[in-house]
């Protein structure tokens, strides 16, 4: 008998998870401080081999804890250098170390794995790891992760990360992180990415394809771009105004969180972009030479202060990602000369009122955690938050809420107490109105 197939049983407490959206997902027991992750990859015979050493420190004893990894297989585990006993089924990792673990002991479980990844299937489709026509897109928000690393897939488990990937020479390998190192084999390359800054596992992700590295703007935040020659002439304008979108960007919520900015064209079309930590990923046909998606290009590029640098703790928040990204779009169009915040608020409020009021956005329930009210009603409670308290307290609310939480996760109860520091008027009715309650208030003019 094969230490996969001895079953191993539950265990008080050994698979507790805080996220009653997606409860069969994560493990509370622990928390993950690194990961530490070697791939070699086979692009067109879509082969995956892969070795993850996972250090943690226990919030609780243990005497067995899980991990998630999709589809792939386990060859074997082993927990501070000693072989440990394993079942995996149903995506989930069920370990049983040959010691237990004390309350607060760090520890490192090595796990050996490999086969052909593909995507988790689920309520929201296929989500993780998924090839393209010529390559590679990984796409996890928000349980996707373990399409192609054991993870602990929890928003509140941040951790840095160390990736070692190695494919054919002949394309180009972006991981989310800072390049540190790159070394020619024959006929392969080997690419070594850091990620120091904490990071939520679905907020990792592998970009492989042929493409070519172009610089996005000059100065201050280094910003590149991987694009196919195809797109070549449409990219310089659609995106020709990313250095100025940055600035905005950093005036209106202070200095940008992570060393660098990439963003990945892919050679497929995509239905929506999709945001990694210190990357945004779009399809080719976001790229149409006309500026038609520069509103998504902003987006993508707030989700870097919120919903990257300040995560979630737990999918029941999605309104702090998405209502403020969408706000940031409304934000630019204000700078740049376009359409006015109040003239795109009265437009989606109009648009919301001619919808169901069917849930609070507080906490839409999971099925509608991606439902569009979520985004634009959430850019709606942002705004008549402004009207509320003034340009100067919004701007500077607005600036240390995002500093104070840098790299941490947040909820939206701490998002009310800190607004709450920022204006002498009681901000209770506004919340309520707005957040825990389906039906739509009045929309307030910012003076």
């Amino acid at each position: 008998m094969t230490p996969a197939s001895i079953p191993l049983g539950a265990a008080p407490g050994a698979e507790r998870s805080t996220d009653p959206y997606l409860p069969e997902h994560g493990n509370g027991g622990y928390r993950v401080l690194h990961y530490d992750i070697e791939i070699d990859y086979r692009v067109v015979s879509n082969r995956l081999t892969g070795k993850a050493v996972v250090t943690g420190r226990a919030v609780q004893p243990l005497t067995r804890f899980t991990l998630d990894l999709a589809r792939l297989g386990v060859r074997g585990v082993r927990v501070d250098g000693r072989p440990a006993k394993f079942e995996h089924r149903g995506g989930k990792l069920r370990i049983k170390p040959d010691r237990p673990i004390g309350y607060g002991a760090t520890f490192k479980t090595e796990i050996r794995y490999g086969g052909k990844p593909g995507p988790v299937s689920g309520r929201w489709g296929d989500i993780g790891w998924d090839e393209l026509s010529d390559g590679v897109l990984v796409a996890s928000q928000p349980n996707g992760a373990s399409s192609w690393f054991p993870c602990n897939d929890r928003t509140d488990d941040k951790a840095s990360f160390l990736i070692t990937f190695t494919a054919a020479s002949s394309y180009t390998v972006l991981v989310t992180g800072d390049l540190v190192a790159r070394r020619r084999g024959a006929g392969t390359t080997t690419w070594v990415y850091e990620r120091e800054e904490p990071t939520a596992p679905y907020l990792m992700s592998v970009q492989i394809g042929r493409y070519e590295m172009v610089e996005l703007a000059r100065g201050g935040v280094p910003q590149r771009a991987a694009i196919t020659p195809r797109v070549r002439a449409a990219f310089r304008h659609d995106f020709g105004r990313h250095g100025e979108i940055m600035t905005a960007m950093q005036r209106l919520f202070g200095p940008y969180p992570f060393r660098e900015y990439v963003v990945v064209v892919t050679d497929d079309d995509l239905d929506d972009p999709i945001e990694a930590q210190g990357m945004a990923v779009f399809g080719r046909n976001h790229v149409d030479g006309r500026r038609t998606h520069e509103r998504l290009v902003v987006h993508e590029l707030a989700h870097q202060w919120f919903g990257n640098s300040l995560t979630v703790a737990d999918w029941r928040h999605i309104w702090l990602n998405e209502g403020f990204a969408t706000y940031a779009e409304w934000l630019w169009s204000e700078d740049s000369g376009g359409p006015s915040a109040n003239a795109h608020a009265a437009g989606w409020h109009a648009w919301v009122a001619a919808q169901p009021a069917r849930f609070a956005i507080a906490d839409p329930g999971v099925d509608r955690m991606f439902d569009p009210l979520v985004y634009k009603r959430g850019a709606l409670t942002v705004h008549a938050l402004r009207a509320e308290v003034g340009e100067q307290a919004f701007f500077a609310l607005l600036r240390s809420w995002v500093a104070e939480h840098r790299h941490r996760t947040v909820t939206t109860a701490q998002f009310r107490e800190h607004a709450a520091r920022h204006t002498p008027k009681s901000l209770d009715a506004l919340f309520a109105a707005w957040l825990d309650r389906p039906a739509l208030p009045a929309l307030p003019r910012v003076m």
